[in-house]
């Protein structure tokens, strides 16, 4: 039991590491809820690309996601600048339409396709400890979610890191960025294709809405009480792995759900930091 629980705490921090660094930086470009969008509208994705191909395969997956990812990005976009409709609900129009295709696309193929809307949608995370990936000599790696999402947290890491003043630039200076020929729509669409990585190997996993919160909640948090960049990072990280493991041992307590606990903790922790920030202020 306590390996397992370790298992899928260690796993969902990993998750928590590469979401927390990506949606830093989409809120940073005031893009937050592009996240949830890219989040639903990589469904129809994953969807499509198994039909064109008839496999399962990661590849095939994630080429589905990434295109899909990016084609949401670029349909917000062109509704946004062609018929000067706000971000918001340029957003919201895309991804519940491309959301909906998905949905229908599950319904229509559900007996085909070995996809599960609950599983996608829901995710359960108490799974991870017996999906385990054994060698052809039947030597025991452990948790194959667990090797995927550190393969991803080190692509992540590794982006942030070896881009960082790139990043830093064409974020708080676009002109200057763009002056300089750094081109900050394409690292905009570098983050996209992130991303849409990121959310199509956690589907499986923990679904579509711990990946939303992990997305969006652990950066809001951060963003109260950071003034740097560096530091906004890593909080965000620091608040999604707390939330990792609070959630974990609110779901062994309460027996629920333990997705949905850690997004509850992970919203309890934007309320507190909130309140404090809020009362540090009044003081000031």
């Amino acid at each position: 039991m306590l390996i397992s629980g370790l298992w899928i705490i260690v796993t969902s921090s990993l998750l928590a590491i590469s979401t927390g660094l990506l949606g830093c930086l989409l809120m940073l470009r005031r893009s937050a809820m592009l996240g949830d969008a890219i989040s639903h509208s990589v469904l129809p994705g994953i969807v499509m690309a198994y039909l064109l191909t008839g496999q399962k395969s990661s590849i095939a997956l994630f080429v589905g996601a990434i295109i899909l990812g990016v084609g949401v990005s670029l349909m917000i976009e062109f509704i946004q600048k062609r018929f000067s409709v706000q971000n918001d609900a340029a957003i919201g129009l895309s991804f519940t339409f491309l959301f909906a295709v998905g949905v229908i696309l599950i319904s229509i193929f559900a007996q085909d396709i070995d996809l599960d809307q609950d599983c996608v949608i829901y995710g359960e995370l108490a799974y991870i400890p017996l999906d385990l990936w054994t060698t052809p000599t039947g030597l025991n790696l452990g948790p194959r979610a667990f090797w995927i999402l550190l393969a991803l947290a080190i692509i992540n890491i590794s982006f942030v890191g070896l881009a960082y003043k790139e990043l830093q630039v064409s974020i708080f200076d676009p002109l200057f960025a763009q002056a300089t020929g750094l081109h900050p729509q394409v690292w905009h669409y570098v983050q996209v294709v992130l991303v849409s990585l990121t959310v199509v190997a956690a589907f499986e996993v923990v679904g579509a809405i711990l990946v939303i919160a992990f997305l969006v909640t652990p950066a809001a948090t951060a963003y109260l009480i950071s003034h740097r960049l560096w530091s906004f990072l890593g909080l965000s990280c620091l608040w999604g792995i707390t939330a990792s493991i609070g959630g974990y041992l609110l779901a062994w307590w309460s027996g629920g759900t333990i997705a949905g606990a850690i997004a509850l903790i992970a919203g309890i922790q934007f309320l507190i930091v909130l309140i404090i920030s809020k009362i540090a202020k009044s003081k000031a």
